[in-house]
């Protein structure tokens, strides 16, 4: 989704760049001109737009953890006990 959302802006800013929107970069560096503007660009966008995925799947790696972390627990408790 977030290079998506850098595909949009790409093409954004480079049509804003051949309208004369956004100042055009030195001699040759026009591309990279604009593939700078577009990182610029989808950047506060994806933060914003992407908070939901982002706060998912996070969710879903602190469910992970707090599961491996309980796996980890017992079978420590569990060599403890066999150990004795």
């Amino acid at each position: 989704m977030r290079l998506g959302i850098f595909v949009g802006c790409f093409a954004v800013a480079a049509v804003a760049v051949h309208f004369g929107l956004f100042p055009s970069g030195a001699s040759d560096s026009n591309f990279v001109w604009v593939i700078l503007l577009a990182l610029v660009l989808s950047a506060p966008l994806s933060y914003v737009l992407l908070r939901k995925q982002r706060d998912e799947m996070s969710a879903q790696i602190v469910s992970t953890v707090d599961r491996t972390k309980a796996r980890l627990e017992a079978n420590r408790t569990r060599e403890d006990h066999v150990t004795q």
